[in-house]
């Protein structure tokens, strides 16, 4: 066996590359996979629940951040199965494959002809995509959460310890690669969606790991430290509830308790560990904040102009300036930021750091609630439950005068009011000298009156920053129009079609006849407008056709620029490197280095995920009509922890593990002198009395119980 172990490390010694082993390489390129896997099903998942499962914004936040905070409730599972029982190779193979059914599941779940019998667009059975999605998104996060607390780790097991600088490189380069798949999968993701009606991207990542299976250094599960803790932590409670009588003295600390059954070295760890754990209870609020940016900044982006000159933006997209921004901040602040507060002689201790990192999130929510108001003030003002609307449109080849009410109206020939009036009675519709109409509105309904017709409007402005476009045929003849793989069908004589939605662009309207004639009518749009495209009776086809087609803007389009929404993801970036990277650069020096791999990543990601449910609490609670009121309430909210945050922070005394764990040290060939005695003297006080030998054995069984 000791052959055999010896020849697998000079095998490993010699599989190197500049001084790497081999085997990383293929954990940095599973990285990468798993990251743009992860990073790009989730950028578009918000959208496929408003858009494709048709729920509304509060419940596909809500699930949205379900799944988030599954994702990272699941990392303390994996950890126990691969510490406890599998390693961590069998587990990173086994949940990969979980994953990639996962993904394989969510795709399904997104492909329309599966249900859509009729194929009219639409599926038919709606519960079979929801529960396939579900499904999917469930597998997903075991699968992710299973492996986060594995991979690295994993990777880190592949050097020996003449490599050591090859391994702090080789997190450098672990982190690099999240980042690389998180920036690349939000760009490119958003880009197939559109492609591939919906789909998620699959990448096969468990593949890429298996490739490399011969080459890996594969240690055996040593026990969970995670577990003991609990353990431990338990038997203290238990014990001391045992004793809670006033004839037991009082413990300097409640854990110590646990003496009976544990040493008392891993019981002052344990005394590090909980106090670290103290100070990460105000932590959630700030992640409730941060993962918004994949819901609510995403929403909030659709109702934006993402017109960059020759790029075009989309909503889903705009979560890559987060990882663009943490690539740029996180060498400016660790190289210049933090110098420079060090020259000017400031205590910047890293619990001050990670409170100016909350502050710095709640000042993201605050510019999001301005950019939100400004959206708000641009978006249409539909009519209430007792008031209508109405827009005039002049068919007739010459001027009209139009009193509806006391609202006097002159229209050229084939135009149209400028904007809806609103009605809350009957009105007159008085056309010229003798012919007067009464019209009445329907109560809470947008209407568009041609001469004496009226039509329903849209009730909504046009999503996903598309505009939703329709045709008023004045021609005397059937016209069928069509734009791109869409088609308004057959429109008769003094009609108007349905709307249908259509990208942003310059997209080409054909129009065609009866007889085969054909013009072709080109528009730009923006994002969220809403036309209605007037071909009069003037129309004629021939080179000039499309001179008398005349737009009519329903809804204006999206007029903030999705730029304005940089300010917000670059305080909010700032406040996560502030935050995050000191929070656990500080972790790590408060615990001891046994337990601080497992404990610490599980109640760091046990922080992310309550963060995430406080976000699906808030958001199914609160029932703030308007979005930029719930975005100053997390602020709020944000603020308060943050200042009961800097409080415990105040009082908090730096340790240092490596001193406390020396201390104990030197004291354990004491201890060991101690209980040696003590047993000697046991053994001379009982002798072979084999009735107070037993004795003493019970005494002994019920101390440890």
């Amino acid at each position: 066996s000791a052959d055999k172990e010896q020849g697998k490390k000079r095998k490993s010694k010699s599989a190197t590359i500049a001084g790497y082993p081999i085997s990383i390489f293929f954990i940095v390129v599973n990285e990468f996979c798993e990251r743009f896997s992860y990073y790009g099903m989730r950028a578009v998942l918000v959208l496929y629940f408003k858009y494709f499962l048709l729920w509304d914004d509060d419940f596909a936040t809500t699930i949205y951040h379900t799944f988030v905070a599954l994702c990272y409730l699941t990392p303390i599972l994996g950890a126990i199965i691969a510490d406890s029982w599998l390693g961590k190779f069998k587990t990173i193979i086994y949940l990969s494959i979980v994953y990639t059914i996962g993904q394989v599941v969510m795709a399904v779940s997104a492909i329309h002809d599966i249900t859509d019998t009729d194929r009219d667009g639409t599926p038919d059975n709606m519960s079979l995509h929801i529960a396939l999605s579900m499904l999917g998104l469930l597998l997903i996060a075991l699968g992710t959460g299973g492996i986060k607390p594995c991979v690295a780790a994993f990777g880190g097991d592949q050097f020996e310890d003449h490599q050591e600088k090859q391994r702090s490189t080789f997190f450098s380069i672990f982190y690099l690669s999240i980042n690389a798949g998180s920036l690349l999968s939000t760009l490119i993701t958003p880009i197939l969606r559109g492609r591939i009606t919906d789909h998620f991207p699959v990448c096969v990542f468990a593949v890429v790991f298996i490739v490399g299976s011969g080459m890996y250094n594969k240690t055996a599960p040593q026990g969970n430290i995670m577990v003991k803790v609990c353990k431990c932590i338990g038997f203290a409670i238990s014990n001391r509830f045992r004793h809670r009588s006033s004839q037991y003295p009082k413990r300097h600390h409640w854990m110590d308790w646990a003496e009976e059954k544990y040493d008392k070295l891993l019981i002052a760890q344990v005394k590090m560990v909980l106090k670290v754990l103290f100070l990460y209870i105000p932590l959630p609020m700030f992640w409730a904040l941060f993962d918004q940016q994949g819901s609510r900044w995403t929403l909030q982006a659709t109702t934006m102009n993402g017109n960059f000159g020759a790029l075009t933006i989309m909503p889903d997209q705009m979560q890559t300036v987060n990882p663009i921004l943490i690539l740029v901040l996180v060498p400016i602040v660790d190289s210049l930021v933090y110098p420079l507060i060090a020259k000017c002689k400031l205590n910047f201790t890293p619990l001050k750091r990670m409170t100016v990192g909350m502050l710095l999130a709640g000042l993201a929510f605050v510019a999001a609630a301005l950019v939100q108001l400004q959206i708000d003030q641009t978006l249409p003002t539909f009519p209430s439950s007792t008031v209508g609307q109405a827009k005039f449109i002049n068919m007739i080849n010459g001027n009209i005068n139009i009193t509806a009410g006391s609202n006097p109206i002159t229209l050229d020939a084939f135009s149209a009011s400028d904007d809806y009036l609103t009605f809350d009675e009957p009105f007159n519709l008085n056309l010229g000298p003798g012919a007067e109409n009464v019209v009445s509105l329907p109560d809470g309904t947008r209407s568009t009156i041609i001469i004496i017709q009226d039509f329903r409007d849209m009730t909504e402005k046009p999503e996903k920053g598309e505009n939703a476009m329709r045709i008023l045929n004045g021609f005397n003849s059937t016209l069928n129009v069509t734009v791109g793989d869409e088609g308004f069908g057959d429109i008769v004589t003094n009609n108007m079609s349905e709307y249908i939605e259509v990208a942003q662009g310059t997209p080409k309207f054909v129009i065609r006849n009866d007889l085969g004639d054909e013009c072709v009518y080109t528009q730009t749009l923006g994002f969220g407008s809403s036309y209605t495209l007037v071909i009069p009776s003037t129309f004629a086809f021939g080179p000039n056709c499309a001179d008398s087609i005349r737009p009519v803007m329903d809804i204006s389009p999206n007029s903030i620029h999705m730029a304005w929404q940089i300010p917000q993801y670059l305080l909010m970036t700032s406040g996560e490197v502030v935050f995050s990277v000191t929070g656990l650069e500080f972790s790590y020096s408060q615990w001891h280095l046994e337990i601080k791999c497992s404990v610490l990543q599980a109640g760091w990601l046990l922080t992310v995920a309550v963060g995430n449910i406080i976000v699906l609490i808030v958001a199914e609670a609160a029932t703030l009509e308007d979005q930029w009121a719930e975005y100053l309430l997390f602020t709020s909210l944000l603020v308060f922890v943050c200042i009961v945050f800097s409080v415990m922070a105040f009082f908090y005394k730096y340790i240092d593990p490596t001193k406390i764990e020396a201390q104990f040290a030197h004291m354990e060939p004491y201890e060991k002198e101690k209980k040696k005695s003590l047993d000697m003297t046991k053994k001379n006080l009982y002798g072979n009395d084999r009735r107070g030998s037993n004795s003493s054995n019970k005494g002994t069984q019920q101390t440890k119980m």
